[in-house]
């Protein structure tokens, strides 16, 4: 569903466990960029107004999110950390080039903004079936439900706002580079890394 071209290995939730909260300092910094990256749609193309009733229902839902995880963190007796580099987005971000039209500019944001919720997504249902936690495990269930949700409705928009054609190639090269990144990747206590 989700068209990753590499999953991750499932050996990764083994990193997780061992330190439970850097993977929620992280996520809670994960749903806290997407609620940001929302507002930051809605910042730069106002005048897509189907695009912009999501977005802000999407901030909401992201910020959410990030208190849901952040009471997590002080249930467990802990407090949330410094945000660090992602270097999943980092890499990511290097696949398109700079400029182009208004429109291509939003497509691209679109795109790398659909591919970090299905790596996401992806990455949750791993936490949701391997985990020992339970609780935990049935925590990102949820949320790995509405991660998918939100994967298709940016890559619909994609669509929707640019020619199908070309979005459906640049989504497939996007990731086949998305692959080519995660080779590298999955040996650290992150949601993306």
């Amino acid at each position: 569903m989700l068209g990753l071209k590499l999953p991750t290995d499932p050996r990764w939730v083994n990193i997780v466990e061992k330190n439970i909260d850097e993977i929620l300092t992280d996520h809670a910094y994960c749903e806290q960029k997407a609620a940001s990256t929302a507002i930051s749609l809605i910042v730069s193309f106002p005048e897509y107004t189907e695009l912009i009733k999501e977005m802000i229902a999407l901030s909401r839902e992201e910020m959410g999110h990030f208190k849901m995880v952040h009471d997590l963190i002080l249930e467990r007796g802990g407090t949330l950390g410094r945000d660090r580099k992602d270097e999943y987005v980092i890499a990511l971000l290097k696949f398109f080039p700079k400029g182009g039209s208004r429109t291509t500019q939003l497509v691209h944001r679109l795109l790398y903004a659909a591919l970090i919720e299905a790596r996401s997504c992806e990455r949750f249902r791993l936490l949701s079936e391997q985990l020992e936690d339970k609780k935990l495990a049935t925590f990102y269930r949820k949320l790995m439900i509405s991660e998918a949700g939100h994967y298709t409705m940016f890559l619909k928009f994609a669509r929707q706002y640019g020619n199908r054609s070309e979005v459906d190639q640049k989504w497939q090269n996007l990731l086949t580079y998305e692959a080519k990144i995660m080779k590298d990747l999955g040996q650290k206590e992150t949601i993306h890394g």
